[in-house]
């Protein structure tokens, strides 16, 4: 070992075992100089010598001896750095080695440029093998050594992930990245390694719905306008269902008593407590209903359903949304409380001569198709964009917004989703021109004689969360499109902490549909990207939260585990919960995240997660959700009580896993 080598100050993070990560961190000044200087230690070369376009990057272009974008020198902790490679979370980069080097070192942490903002995990991989780990990294620590033995190996691949809060600002530096080599240099490579790999599939045990079990499952109130259309489809699960029952019905309102279809309109304003019922051949139930009529009543609990846009896109045509209704009942969702049946972008045409929009050919009966989704008591939705264009480019709403809503509700429209995209005009005139264009279309809803929820989407632009109940949101997009990695689903999802302040009963946060299933954008679909264990991650988490869930897949052709996943009632009570409040996050350390909710009936729902890439331990402590003494908890995936525990409450979870739980006991009214 060469005397740069004997100035190092190691630090064991981890037993120095076959596969157990080592750490090693600075000790001493000379060590960060030594990395930080412009010559490269005896026998190292500089990584960022070589050619760097193979190097991925969450976001930005990658630096050589630059902060991720091109930006300023490498700087960590106020230590600057000549060499390294500036990048960004997610990112990977591959080394081709070809058992020709002996060492890899380098200096990691979050690039000042980020204002201490960021939190990632730096990770070393030696022939597919887990190396060496930073652990979490925050802006503003101090960088980390990372040395790792490379004798041997074919292929090194460097690993940045972000640190379970999503990927803002996670700058990330392999600052003075060295590799000790002899023979042939080592060579950047485009590398068939990712992120998502580091992840292992394991089939979670969940519960299924009993098929034989009677029962009434969905909201447990919904609303509605007086003198406007109403129509609600009992959610019943069980064999040889039959007799629904709906006592109290307010007046203007009768229960198909085969299919459990509510029609008619509501004749005064008021709250109905509903008492609804059917037999079975596993028995007889009844649940209460509350039907809360009057003005902006609509959306009492958040929406349910299925959009088009993450498996068909810009292919979506009449044949698939009748499909996807036709599924929605044969596959039992409608039977747990999903309603909607939502046509994004991609159906318009153009107006006629008096201005009224026009669907193209490949939907060529709006009136029929409405009719025939409410034939199955669910509801359907389209899409517009207060611009004069739709993302997809087709005519927007900009200037016909009054007659774009009364042709929607003459077809029998039941959900609007109102897409920025064209609408520019008044971007750049501050909150106010960020709220007109979404009052406008809400003053034009009122107005049309049918109750259409509506949904905000302009990405979380002004805080739309702070003002979109004001513009008549009963849903607002709180973020941009998700897709189905494991990158976007948590810089989406566990971003949304502080946003429940504003979102309640007819007003909701949205973090995007979802992204179970076959999904794909277009007619090439393919099973979705996320592990088995962060689908369990991605419905814990929008449950907690109060999101819509508008399902994203391929309706006619979902699997077991994607049904499963959908249709855990006691899941979705928690989503549904009539006490409208959605969960924020109340304990954050060492990758484990715990969010929690109260409920109506004076229990909590809490959420733990796992956003590290190990199987750990994570743990809820009652004093974190505001109990106190010996609790009962019940496991909401597996629906099996655990007992009283006392103080907290400790579960083992999977790399980028979760687990749900009912805590307290419930109030006995």
């Amino acid at each position: 070992m060469n005397k740069w080598f004997n100035r190092l100050s190691l630090s064991v993070f981890a037993a120095s075992l076959p596969g157990i990560l080592t750490t090693l961190t600075f000790a001493a000044e000379t060590n960060i100089q030594d990395l930080a200087g412009k010559d490269a230690p005896t026998g190292a070369v500089w990584l960022d010598t070589q050619d760097l376009s193979a190097v991925g990057s969450g976001w930005g272009v990658v630096g050589a001896g630059k902060a991720v974008g091109g930006g300023s020198p490498l700087s960590i902790n106020g230590r600057k750095f000549v060499h390294g490679i500036g990048t960004h979370a997610e990112s990977v980069a591959g080394v081709d080695l070809k058992k020709t080097a002996s060492r890899f070192l380098a200096a990691v942490g979050l690039d000042d440029e980020t204002s201490n903002g960021g939190s990632v995990i730096f990770q070393v991989w030696i022939d597919n093998v887990k190396k060496a780990d930073s652990g979490l990294m925050r802006g503003g620590d101090a960088p980390k050594l990372l040395d790792v033995d490379l004798t041997g190996a074919d292929r090194m691949v460097l690993v940045v992930t972000d640190g379970g809060d999503g990927n803002a600002s996670d700058h990330a530096d392999w600052a003075g990245a060295a590799v000790f080599a002899t023979g042939n240099p080592v060579k950047m490579v485009a590398s068939d390694f990712k992120v998502q790999d580091m992840v292992p599939n394991v089939m979670p045990v969940i519960a299924s719905c009993d098929p034989a079990k009677t029962s009434i499952n969905g909201p447990r109130i919904v609303g509605t306008t007086p003198g406007n259309p109403f129509i609600f489809l009992v959610p019943a699960t069980g064999a040889e269902l039959k007799d629904f029952s709906a006592k109290n019905l307010p007046a203007g309102l009768k229960i198909d008593s085969q299919t459990g279809i509510i029609t008619g309109s509501v004749e005064k304003t008021g709250t109905y407590p509903v008492t609804l019922s059917v037999n079975g051949k596993g028995g007889s139930v009844s649940r209460k209903l509350v039907i809360e009529a009057g003005n902006h009543k609509l959306a009492r609990t958040p929406p349910m359903g299925w959009n088009s846009w993450n498996c068909w896109a810009g292919a979506i045509d009449d044949a698939k949304v009748r499909a996807a209704a036709d599924a929605m009942v044969k596959s039992g969702l409608a039977a747990h409380g999903y309603q909607y049946i939502n046509i994004d972008d991609c159906w318009e045409k153009e107006r006629d001569p008096n201005g009224d929009i026009l669907p193209n050919e490949k939907f060529p009966d709006m009136k029929a198709l409405a009719d025939y989704v409410h034939s199955k008591g669910l509801r359907l939705g389209i899409y517009s964009s207060p611009g004069p264009w739709t993302c997809a480019g087709f005519a927007g709403s900009l200037n016909h917004e009054e007659q774009d809503a009364k042709t929607y509700a003459k077809w029998g429209m039941d959900y609007l989703k109102y897409d920025w995209c064209s609408y520019v005009a008044e971007k750049d005139s501050g909150l106010e021109g960020l709220k007109k264009p979404y009052k406008v279309m809400d003053k034009a809803l009122d107005n049309c004689g049918r109750d259409i929820v509506y949904s905000l989407c302009q990405y979380g632009m002004g805080n739309v969360w702070e003002w979109g109940e004001e513009a008549g949101g009963n849903c607002w997009r709180t973020t941009g499109d998700i897709t189905d990695t494991w990158g976007s689903l948590s810089a989406i999802g566990f971003n949304q902490n502080g946003h429940e302040k504003f979102a309640g009963p007819g007003h909701w946060n949205d973090p995007d549909m979802l992204i179970v299933g076959r999904v794909g954008w277009g007619p090439n679909l393919h099973p979705t990207k996320l592990k088995y264990a962060e689908q369990i991650t991605h419905i814990t988490l929008w449950s907690l939260q109060s999101s819509p869930l508008l399902i994203g897949c391929d309706m006619s052709n979902i699997d077991k585990f994607t049904i499963d996943l959908l249709t855990n009632d006691e899941v979705l009570d928690v989503n549904q919960d009539p006490l409208g409040k959605p969960a924020g996050r109340v304990a954050d350390s060492n990758g484990i995240q715990v969010w929690s909710r109260p409920l109506l009936d004076g229990t909590y729902a809490v959420g733990i997660f796992n956003t590290g890439m190990d199987t750990v331990d994570g743990t809820v402590k009652w004093s974190e959700i505001g109990i106190q003494g010996k609790q009962p908890v019940r496991d909401l995936w597996v629906k099996k009580d655990l007992g009283d525990c006392d103080g907290q409450y400790t579960v083992s979870l999977p790399a980028h896993g979760a687990a749900m739980f009912r805590i307290g006991r419930p109030n006995k009214d």
